[in-house]
């Protein structure tokens, strides 16, 4: 699944820089997560960088956007250019 943050988001500009993908970005009140960016770091790190460093625990896995590991390795292929 992608990510996806909540109406939680206090603004506190932790999650954006931390996106290996650059999936976030500022909305009109929050930040935001591109689903068709979201690999959930697979393919970078070992778990989601983003929710590591929110403080306030506003991103939790988008019930609109399920996807299994696989794809979410196929979409980080995808981004990068590799292959396998």
């Amino acid at each position: 699944m992608a990510l996806i943050i909540t109406d939680e988001c206090i603004n506190c500009d932790v999650c954006e820089p931390e996106c290996p993908n650059g999936a976030i970005t500022q909305g009109d009140e929050i930040y935001e997560i591109d689903p068709d960016l979201c690999t959930e770091c697979v393919g970078h790190y070992e778990t989601s960088q983003c929710v590591e460093v929110c403080p306030v625990d506003c991103i939790p896995k988008d019930p609109e956007h399920e996807e299994t590991q696989e794809d979410l390795h196929a979409k980080y292929l995808r981004i990068t250019g590799e292959s396998d």
